[in-house]
């Protein structure tokens, strides 16, 4: 299930595979560190947009104002940027990368499969589905909707 919402106009670009956030106001937005886990309203999709850049295809954001493709129940393929994924394992948004805490490349926003306290917070309906490829591609499903 996906649904077409808004970027808000004071958003950062939203990835392809990134979470958003919605927005009191029906709009969505990039994961920031303040972003709680009830504003999850799901995964950023390439459904319809192309990139922008190439050859950065897989990474072509969704930018301020724009309308974003998200799915909100479903499975989805994403990069798991920490944490080793398996069938049935819990999903970590990246909210804070502290100096020396914080896997080697792991930005805010990222997707991972380790809770690393006080860094990360868990998602609520949402599990990893396979295992990483080797390039650290695996599938995660939501199991509830998300977000309206």
């Amino acid at each position: 299930m996906s649904r077409t919402r808004p970027v808000a106009a004071d958003s950062e670009e939203i990835k392809f595979g990134a979470p958003v956030a919605q927005n009191d106001d029906g709009s969505v937005a990039a994961w920031t560190a303040s972003t709680t886990t009830e504003k999850f309203a799901g995964i950023a999709m390439r459904k319809v947009k192309g990139a922008t850049v190439w050859p950065s295809q897989n990474f072509g954001p969704y930018k301020a104002q724009e309308p974003c493709d998200i799915l909100q129940r479903g499975g989805i393929s994403v990069i798991c940027a920490w944490g080793t994924p398996h069938v049935g394992a819990d999903v970590y948004v990246r909210t804070k990368v502290a100096d020396g805490t914080s896997p080697a490349g792991a930005a805010l926003g990222d997707l991972g499969a380790a809770d690393e306290t006080g860094n990360c917070v868990k998602l609520t309906g949402v599990k990893w589905s396979s295992t990483a490829d080797g390039r650290g591609v695996a599938e995660l499903t939501m199991l509830t909707r998300q977000g309206l």
